[in-house]
């Protein structure tokens, strides 16, 4: 089952994961400062956090993008 999707860094990571990782990378104001949402400006959480992302495809998308990019070694987009 593990090469079910092999070219997507994202399969089997969930979203609580991605969110406390980057938060513990970044934290709160560094992440705000990267990606541009209020629920990592105002009052931030992971609870809450997550609760917008579920919401909001295109801020997930963001956080995502954020995660391949900051802890992905096979990162399509950056090349050695």
């Amino acid at each position: 089952m593990q090469d079910a999707q092999p070219n997507n860094p994202l399969h089997g990571v969930k979203l609580a994961d991605i969110v406390e990782a980057l938060e513990e990378h970044y934290g709160w104001e560094g992440l705000a400062e990267r990606i541009d949402i209020n629920c990592f400006k105002n009052d931030p959480s992971v609870k809450s956090t997550l609760k917008f992302l579920r919401r909001t495809p295109w801020a997930r998308s963001k956080v995502e993008a954020l995660y391949i990019a900051t802890f992905c070694e096979d990162n399509p987009w950056i090349k050695p």
